[in-house]
């Protein structure tokens, strides 16, 4: 089947465009928070999947961290345990936790390392645990109640922080040429197992290895301005800008903050981009225009 010679300038021109992005970016390591409709919808699980094995067929290094609420959620309705959230985070009791182990390390985990293998790449699958990789301790959050008029501590059980994080292995598996696919669960003292955020873990992850670039896929377009409008390549002092007036408020803030703090420990840029659109992490590197909002580092060109 010969090629359509109407699309072929086309062609010709996305390959020209994405040359000098994949000659900059070849052997440079890259952190992607993988979530939302990107991991649900089957056409789009393949996009991303062939979008990782061509990253590191061409020299990029991709880390892949993923999330798993739905999946979570699903999981304790069927055994008939309700979902209790506080501050947008799941409370995780003894039980609960051993699901979300189930869940996030076992089946989404593995699901992803399939699609990755299928499509021709060499995935592994870990957890932070594996290793001792993820470090972690137990997040305490607390809210004013009125009644008391004194701090509530409120506890959400087996939900932590980042401690700190050994790339050990991961470096053992980027250098023998295997993308991890890593389940954000992390390990305390006495071996305690925590669920921790997975934008976080990605964040603090490509802070360890100085990651070129951290990604965030999301269920929006990116950073909107008032109007809506897409707001990209932005710097630390326009997005502290943006959050004084209210332009980034609620669910966004905390993937803000995540970004910020990334590309302030030193990451290059941090990009949330919009993981509804097919082959949207190609689009957002190897373009010009890219399809999501980017957020420079310090050490950024």
């Amino acid at each position: 089947m010969s090629l359509n010679t109407t699309k072929a300038p086309q062609i010709a021109k996305v390959l020209t465009e994405a040359l000098p992005y994949i000659q900059r970016f070849s052997g440079k390591t890259l952190v992607i928070k993988y979530g939302g409709n990107a991991m649900v919808d089957e056409d789009l699980k393949n996009s991303f999947a062939r979008d990782v094995v061509l990253m590191k067929a061409v020299g990029i290094n991709p880390i892949i961290v993923h999330g798993g609420g739905p999946q979570i959620g699903q999981l304790l309705e069927r055994v008939g345990k309700e979902s209790r959230f506080v501050a947008g985070m799941r409370v995780t009791d003894s039980e609960t936790m051993d699901m979300v182990e189930m869940v996030l390390g076992g089946q989404v985990n593995k699901s992803i390392v399939s699609l990755i293998n299928n499509h021709g790449g060499r995935a592994v699958g870990l957890t932070g645990k594996d290793g001792g990789m993820i470090q972690a301790e137990k997040l305490h959050i607390s809210a004013d109640d009125p009644s008391v008029n004194v701090p509530e501590v409120i506890d959400l059980g087996h939900v932590g922080l980042v401690k700190s994080i050994d790339t050990s292995v991961v470096d053992m598996l980027v250098n023998s040429d295997f993308i991890p696919v890593i389940a954000p669960i992390g390990v305390g003292e006495s071996g305690r197992s925590y669920n921790i955020n997975a934008d976080l873990v990605a964040g603090k992850l490509a802070e360890v290895l100085k990651a070129e670039k951290l990604i965030l896929l999301t269920n929006t377009t990116g950073l909107l301005d008032k109007n809506g409008d897409l707001l990209t390549g932005l710097d630390a002092k326009q997005v502290n800008a943006l959050i004084d007036d209210g332009v980034i408020y609620g669910g966004m803030l905390p993937k803000i903050a995540c970004a910020l703090e990334a590309v302030n420990a030193g990451v290059s840029s941090a990009h949330i981009i919009d993981g509804r659109v097919q082959h949207a992490v190609l689009l957002e590197m190897f373009t010009d225009e890219g399809v999501g909002t980017l957020i420079r580092g310090t050490k950024a060109d």
